[in-house]
C-alpha cells in the first residue's frame, strides 16, 4: 500500500511514518505538498514527489491520501476536498499507540501520538487531533476539526464542523460548540458557543465572528471507514 501525506511541513509526521511502518511493513510513504520549492526533495529522508495535481496519476486501489494541513481548518477542508475532487481515496494516519477500543471515526483523519479518546468518542472525517489532546466520554467531534496539542475535552461534548481549538484549551462537560468557532489558545470554555464565533480567555467569551464561508465541514457523505484502512 501506499499512502500519500499531503503537507510537508511537520517534522513529527516523519517520526510517526517510522511508529506506522513498524507496525505495517507493507506501507510505504511520500509526501505531496503545493509549494513547487519542494518538488523532488526530502522531507527529513522522506521524498517529496509533487503537489496535489498529481493525484490522477498516482490513485489506484493501492493507493491512500491522508492531509496533514492544519494551519487553518477552512484551508484543510478546501485541500481536501480537492484531492477527494481529483479521485484519491482517503485513509487515516493515526499513531499506533492510540486506543481505538470503543470510539468510532470517519476517513482522512491525522491523529498523533499521546492522543487520548473515552469509550464511545466519535469524530467525523478530515479531523486532525494533536499531540496530548483529550477527548472525554460521549464526545461527538465533527468533520474537518483541528485540536492543537494540548487540548481537553471534557465528557459528553458537541463540537461542530471546522472548529479550530487552540493550544491548551478545555471545554467543560456537555457544551455545545458550533460550527467554524475559533478558540483561542488556553481558553477555558464554560458555556455554549455559537457558530463562528472567536471566543478567548478565562472564562472564554465572545470577542468576534468568523466570516460564514462553508455550512459544515463534510468532505463527502461516508460511514465509518474499516479498521484495516485505519493506518496506525
Amino acid at each position: 500500500m501506499n499512502i500519500y501525506l499531503l503537507g510537508a511541513a511537520n517534522p513529527e509526521a516523519v517520526r510517526m511514518i517510522g511508529s506506522v511502518s513498524r507496525a505495517n511493513a507493507n506501507v510505504e510513504f511520500a509526501f505531496l505538498d503545493n509549494n513547487p520549492a519542494r518538488h523532488g526533495t526530502l522531507f527529513f529522508g522522506v521524498p517529496v514527489i509533487g503537489g496535489s495535481q498529481r493525484v490522477p496519476e498516482l490513485k489506484g486501489p493501492d493507493a491512500r491520501f491522508v492531509n496533514l494541513i492544519t494551519g487553518s481548518t477552512a484551508l484543510r477542508y478546501e485541500t481536501t476536498c480537492e484531492l477527494v475532487e481529483l479521485g484519491a481515496t482517503l485513509t487515516n494516519f493515526i499513531h499506533p499507540g492510540i486506543d481505538l477500543s470503543m470510539t468510532r471515526m470517519g476517513v482522512g483523519c491525522y491523529l498523533q501520538a499521546g492522543v487520548i479518546m473515552q469509550a464511545d468518542v466519535e469524530l467525523g472525517d478530515n479531523t486532525s487531533i494533536s499531540s496530548a489532546c483529550v477527548i472525554g466520554h460521549e464526545g461527538r467531534i465533527g468533520h474537518s476539526v483541528f485540536l492543537a496539542p494540548g487540548v481537553c475535552i471534557a465528557g459528553c461534548v458537541e463540537i461542530g464542523d471546522g472548529t479550530f481549538i487552540g493550544i491548551n484549551a478545555t471545554v467543560l462537560p456537555r457544551l455545545r460548540i458550533g460550527r467554524w468557532v475559533t478558540i483561542g489558545a488556553g481558553a477555558l470554555v464554560t458555556r455554549d458557543v455559537p457558530d463562528y464565533a472567536v471566543v478567548v480567555g478565562n472564562p472564554a467569551r465572545i470577542i468576534r465572528s468568523n466570516a460564514a464561508s462553508y455550512q459544515d465541514g463534510r468532505v463527502f457523505s461516508s460511514t465509518p471507514h474499516p479498521i484495516s484502512e485505519r493506518f496506525q
